[in-house]
């Protein structure tokens, strides 16, 4: 009996290692991937900007010959061609805010490449408020606005008007050109203050940008405007791909005029066939549900026009 026993698992196990054998082969021949042993996802690479041989900022070059300057550059494009989820915001948005601020910097005689002071202070979101307090697109202080011909009050604050703070950053621009006579520093002084600015002139005997040893924020603020421009001339080239029917479209408004007082913005929204938030969402500069306007301003209210 042992013997048929012992005959039945010389016969098994020469079955098992046929099979084995058989598998061994196949699998040679035809090898198969463990799924646990895929990879979920493809590994991510994370390269070097790029940072073209010429560059230049309003018409005027921008030494990035010198390894300072290529330096601050190169820091101001790795932060930003790697901060993907804002920067693809912010080339969608762009066309809606440029086809408004384009033709307003033309008119005034300001170079176009100051539309990306706009990006570098609100990431342009009209309705940006900072810690400072400072306001809108174009990022006002109160006083500044004011002296700049902006109205600024509980209702109407025009630090938030687009079309309105374009005109008063032109005017500042304007005014810091005749002072300095170059670009940059403009910039320099948008953000730092022409006080600030003039004072790190005095004290360094300097007037170029890429000469003077400003604050952290100074510093940098000019290269961050000169990186934005970069990227968002030429997405591809630091890794971002949008199509044209990605970005935000350019949204048609009808203008309608008022010099009276509005007693419920809520019933004049209706009234113009749109709802209150798409109201404020086109004329964030109205600051509360009504406008008294005692003074009987004229103002020009943006109506969006729906399909």
């Amino acid at each position: 009996m042992w013997k048929i026993f012992l005959a039945l698992v010389v016969v098994a196990n020469a079955g098992i290692i046929y099979m084995m054998m058989m598998g061994s082969a196949a699998t040679a021949t035809e090898p198969e991937e463990d799924p646990e042993k895929l990879p979920l996802y493809a590994p991510h690479v994370f390269t070097a900007v790029k940072i073209p041989d010429t560059v230049t900022f309003a018409g005027e070059v921008v030494p990035v010959s010198r390894f300072d300057v290529r330096e601050s550059l190169d820091r101001e494009l790795l932060v930003n061609s790697y901060f993907h989820s804002q920067t693809l915001r912010m080339i969608k948005l762009a066309p809606r805010f440029f086809s408004i601020i384009e033709p307003i910097l033309e008119s005034k005689g300001v170079p176009d490449d100051f539309k990306y002071l706009a990006v570098a202070e609100s990431s342009l979101n009209p309705r940006a408020v900072s810690s400072a307090s400072a306001v809108g697109i174009w990022q006002f202080l109160a006083a500044t606005a004011k002296e700049h011909g902006l109205e600024v009050n509980n209702e109407v604050d025009e630090r938030y008007h687009i079309e309105k703070s374009t005109h008063a950053a032109c005017d500042y621009f304007l005014k810091s050109y005749t002072k300095y006579g170059n670009w940059s520093m403009v910039a320099a002084a948008f953000n730092g203050g022409m006080a600030g600015v003039e004072r790190q002139m005095t004290r360094q005997k300097n007037n170029i940008y890429y000469d003077i040893l400003f604050g952290e924020e100074t510093g940098r603020y000019v290269y961050r405007i000169i990186a934005l421009k970069l990227i968002m001339e030429n997405p591809k080239a630091y890794n971002f791909k949008i199509d044209e029917n990605d970005k935000y479209p350019v949204v048609k408004t009808r203008d309608v005029e008022v010099s009276g007082r509005i007693e419920n913005l809520a019933d004049f929204a209706f009234e113009q066939n749109i709802n209150y938030k798409l109201l404020k969402d086109f004329n964030p500069w109205l600051r509360d549900y009504s406008l008294t306007n005692s003074a009987r301003e004229k103002y020009t209210i943006k109506i969006p026009v729906l399909d």
